[in-house]
């Protein structure tokens, strides 16, 4: 099954996240709990998609999806954010995401997104 890197600051949205994915056959490659963090693991772990949060300290999840981009043009990145307005949407496809889930989230959404974009 398809192996997610995690990433989100809030240590319980990561347990959220991967306690789904575990419960629906995914695989977690790793979590980060900021930008540069998911772009260190990104590289060294290689995962088949990535969730990730965009507010977060030291790096955003905007500018780590351009810098996973650089390494991989083709990485299959979904943003998870409470951040669901209209701009913050399209930055998010312009820089390259494959995706886009507000939070609160469904299991179901998450789920359906992953298994599409995997």
């Amino acid at each position: 099954m398809a192996r997610i890197l995690i990433v989100d600051d809030a240590a319980f949205m990561r347990v959220s996240i991967r306690n789904i994915l575990l419960k629906n056959g995914f695989e977690v490659a790793g979590e980060a709990e900021n930008g540069a963090i998911a772009v260190q693991k990104y590289a060294e772990l290689q995962p088949d998609a990535v969730t990730m949060d965009i507010t977060m300290p030291e790096m955003t999840g905007l500018d780590a999806l351009k810098e996973i981009r650089k390494l991989d043009p083709n990485a299959k990145v979904i943003m998870v954010s409470a951040l669901g307005q209209e701009a913050m949407v399209r930055d998010a496809v312009m820089a390259g995401a494959k995706g886009f889930i507000v939070k609160p989230y469904k299991e179901d959404t998450i789920v359906a997104t992953l298994n599409k974009l995997c």
